[in-house]
């Protein structure tokens, strides 16, 4: 590896944060994944869930949408609810879905300098019932149209945009949000995809 392409790898993953990530639930188009791996990417999330259990497994993403980005992202695919949410809990203090309900927090009130996981469902039914009792809460995006709903790949974006703002102003992007450990295997991992 060249110096400046490691230059070029730090850069990134020193930016990147360990303590955010998007659970894809059902979500069948795979231009919308990759739309949605986008955007993770360009906000510095470097984990990404997807949660299978009414759709066969993805084999591939949309490469157009995400323009390469699913090869700078660890993608963690389930096909069972409990053992997602278990994998989750592990590295993840709370757990939000998208969810028109009258329980359901704003985006906007949302503290996303906290360690959090953000749900988001299929293109027709939203979140399912099952995954809402498996999580600690719902949360919506403000909206004054007749419309209530956004494209999932648009909804991710207006939520992780805001994310990325609060985590900004406090500084998060100042310093490794990966351990020395995750950050040295994903240089190295990078590194090799970078050569090939």
């Amino acid at each position: 590896m060249t110096p400046e392409r490691k230059q070029r790898l730090t850069s990134v993953l020193d930016k990147r944060q360990a303590n955010i990530t998007i659970v894809l639930e059902n979500v069948s188009d795979p231009h919308n994944i990759s739309a949605v791996m986008r955007t993770a990417d360009a906000i510095g999330i470097q984990d990404i869930y997807i949660l299978n259990t009414k759709i066969p497994r993805h084999k591939k993403w949309g490469a157009k949408s995400s323009s390469s980005a699913a090869k700078w992202l660890t993608v963690h695919q389930f096909e069972n609810a409990e053992e997602c949410f278990s994998s989750l809990r592990k590295c993840y203090s709370t757990i939000l879905t998208t969810h028109l309900s009258s329980d359901a927090i704003s985006l906007h009130s949302i503290d996303f300098t906290q360690s959090i996981a953000l749900v988001f469902g299929n293109e027709h039914s939203g979140v399912s019932d099952e995954i809402r009792a498996l999580a600690d809460g719902n949360f919506i995006i403000p909206q004054v149209g007749i419309i209530r709903s956004l494209n999932i790949s648009v909804a991710c974006a207006v939520t992780l945009y805001e994310a990325f703002r609060q985590k900004m102003n406090v500084g998060h992007y100042n310093q490794p949000g990966l351990d020395s450990v995750r950050y040295k295997s994903l240089l190295d991992e990078w590194g090799f995809k970078e050569d090939v």
